[in-house]
């Protein structure tokens, strides 16, 4: 049971990452539509590249989306509204008009008082032909109306032919206009609007149900093509009716339903693929990015942010196809490669983009567009934390978008009259998306314990409170701490390392030496030593645990893993020299146990320079009348120990960068000890 126990235990990294491979692929072919999909890519104006296509099966040709929204717009301009009218209301204004004129035109004072009332009635009986609206409804004047009484229909006319307060206002002053009674106008105008009753209310419920009725009617199909049927030819062009039937077969492979066994077929299908995509991921870590693999740290931060991107364009795609471009897809590769490299970014962005092409439409554009766009995202981004370097990296992004969406939307349409500007909207949308990029940096720093150049750069300020402590401290170390950052920075930029992490390594390599300072040469300002009072072994002891100490600081403060590994290698494993040739006088079966370093060595780039330029600072403080000749022997000795000694066998580094390395630091040290003219006093 123990042996068993042991043997998972020391494949727990491995038992891990395949957990970690199963869960995603399953979590991603969940996300993913469980219908068939059409084998060939559709791109209308082009030749059809495949053999002849023969209908596997019936099936009817589905109108497009405009024809449908068409015929929609046709039926409900040309539907019928309803009004109910009131009968009742039309006689007690009649009754109550010869009242009301009778009390208002005496016969004594108005003439021509039966050709006043005649005009009157002659406008009421023109107004209540239909009816009167109790409001204006807008509607077209050629609209049929169908007035109701009782539920039952009395009369059908055009919404022109009803009248409504303000077209009776009218009607009346133009008629008594024309028979010169417009000194009678505001008493005869006053009266008529005392009277006047609408009769018509609209009846919206069967409207509605009559208009639902029209356009439930809608067929989805014209025509049908037969199984067998010559759909289209080798180097036809796809175009016309040829591209709506072709849509339509698309259509119906992706909507048909499908049986239990066929369901279980296609999950199964696509768990082979999206298995394969993963796979080829953990092959690319295992076989290039080693450190990578190891950790499951960030192999799982890899895996979540592509698991991400497709939960986020899938949800997008069942709300709305059309806004699949809002979606920034670059903030995977921006991501990656602020946290990891350009290659990986690159990569895990292709794989991500070959997973989408199974779910969004029109696959080939989408991905032609995305690959690219993750392309030049890679090209331009660089030193992310500078601000204005992702303001202009996006711009670019936006307008690669851009460029591509146009050439493509040419292709198909073979003119520009129909472009869409709401798409190079949604662009412009992503774009600004893709600036979240920076807060996210800081979310996944915090969630993952990773560290992005952002990061370093903050940590390169001397003026945070570990890097003055150091200052106050041990003044002779903080200065030390500055040459090497400036050297090992100026070798990082010779061999391509990452500059910026090893000028941050270099700051906070040291920081133990705050528990003892005087213990190191560089901090004795008196003249005191105190190695004086102390054995070879009890001063090799203080010594080496600087180590030791700058590492629980490191830790005590918060100090990313990326720069303690400095603190942890700077020395590797090789021995407290001084102090082992002073014991060794005396003692010639001496252990170098107690006089080493506990490692490890370096396994990076950057650590193997920080250690170069580590040896190489502090020792040029012992060159006695330096030269040239003197600074080029000095550092080929130290660096060609450090080799046979085996420190940089575990780090990525060759021996051509090896030699840029020496050949900067010749450079910068003879540049420090340049020969000065003598002043006269």
């Amino acid at each position: 049971m123990n042996r068993i126990i042991n043997k998972w235990y020391k494949n727990h990294t491995l038992i891990y990452k395949v957990i970690l491979f199963i869960a995603t692929t399953f979590l991603i072919v969940y996300l993913f539509p469980k219908s068939g999909k059409f084998k060939y890519d559709l791109d209308k104006g082009r030749p059809w590249q495949s053999e002849n296509l023969l209908a596997p099966f019936n099936f009817s040709i589905k109108k497009s989306d405009e024809e449908l929204k068409k015929e929609r717009q046709s039926i409900t301009e040309s539907s019928s509204v309803y009004f109910d009218v009131d009968e009742t209301v039309k006689h007690e204004v009649f009754d109550s008009y010869e009242d009301k004129f009778n009390a208002v035109f005496i016969d004594s004072l108005t003439k021509n008082k039966t050709q006043l009332f005649s005009i009157g009635r002659s406008v009421l009986e023109t107004s209540y032909q239909y009816g009167v609206l109790d409001e204006n409804y807008n509607l077209s004047p050629e609209k049929r109306v169908v007035i109701l009484e009782n539920q039952t229909q009395k009369a059908t006319t055009t919404y022109s032919e009803l009248a409504y307060i303000d077209i009776i206002r009218t009607i009346l002053e133009q008629k008594l206009n024309a028979s010169n009674f417009s000194n009678h106008k505001t008493a005869f105008v006053s009266l008529f609007f005392d009277i006047i009753k609408p009769n018509l209310t609209l009846n919206n419920s069967i409207t509605q149900n009559v208009l639902k009725e029209e356009l439930d009617k809608i067929s989805p199909t014209r025509g049908s093509i037969e199984k067998g049927t010559l759909i289209i030819s080798k180097g036809e062009l796809i175009e016309g009716h040829k591209y709506d039937v072709l849509k339509s077969l698309e259509s119906e492979y992706e909507t048909q339903g499908w049986n239990s066994s066929n369901y279980n077929w296609v999950v199964f299908a696509y768990t082979l693929l999206v298995a394969l995509v993963l796979l080829m991921l953990l092959l690319f870590l295992r076989k290039y990015r080693m450190e990578v693999f190891t950790n499951n740290t960030k192999v799982t931060f890899i895996f979540f942010n592509i698991l991400l991107m497709v939960l986020l364009t899938t949800l997008v795609i069942n709300y709305d196809s059309t806004y699949v471009y809002v979606i920034p897809l670059c903030v995977l590769p921006l991501v990656l490669k602020a946290f990891f490299d350009a290659r990986l970014g690159l990569f895990a962005h292709v794989l991500t983009v070959l997973l989408l092409g199974f779910i969004v439409p029109n696959s080939y554009e989408y991905m032609f567009l995305q690959i690219i766009a993750g392309i030049v995202t890679i090209l331009t981004v660089s030193e992310l934390y500078k601000r204005a370097n992702l303001f202009i990296s996006v711009g670019q992004i936006t307008l690669i978008y851009i460029i591509a969406y146009f050439a493509f939307f040419v292709i198909h349409d073979g003119n520009v009259s129909n472009i869409s500007i709401n798409t190079f909207g949604l662009f412009i949308l992503c774009g600004l998306a893709t600036l979240f990029v920076q807060p996210l940096i800081y979310i996944y720093e915090k969630l993952f314990g990773l560290v992005s150049d952002v990061s370093l750069l903050e940590l390169s300020d001397t003026n945070t409170k570990l890097l003055k402590e150091l200052s106050n401290r041990a003044p002779g170390t903080f200065h030390h701490s500055l040459n090497v950052a400036n050297l090992a920075e100026a070798s990082a930029n010779e061999i391509g390392a990452n500059a910026m992490l090893v000028r941050v390594g270099a700051l906070y390599h040291d920081i133990g030496k705050m528990k003892n300072p005087t213990y190191f040469t560089e901090n004795q300002s008196t003249g005191i030593n105190p190695h004086d009072e102390l054995s070879a072994k009890e001063s090799a002891k203080v010594i080496i645990n600087h180590v030791i100490d700058g590492i629980e600081i490191a830790k005590k403060n918060n100090l990313p893993d990326r720069v303690i590994d400095f603190i942890r290698t700077h020395h590797g494993t090789s021995l407290v020299y001084y102090f082992y040739s002073k014991e060794k006088e005396y003692d010639i079966d001496l252990s170098d146990e107690d006089f080493m370093y506990p490692g490890p060595k370096p396994f990076s780039k950057e650590t193997a320079i920080l250690m170069m330029c580590d040896s190489v600072e502090a020792a040029s403080k012992s060159l006695k009348e330096p030269s040239s000749t003197k600074i080029d022997a000095f550092v080929e000795s130290i660096i060609n120990k450090q080799m046979e000694n085996g420190q940089f066998l575990n780090a990525n580094i060759t021996f051509k960068e090896i030699e840029s390395i020496k050949k900067v630091l010749k450079n910068k040290l003879a540049n420090i000890f340049h020969l000065r003219i003598e002043y006269p006093e």
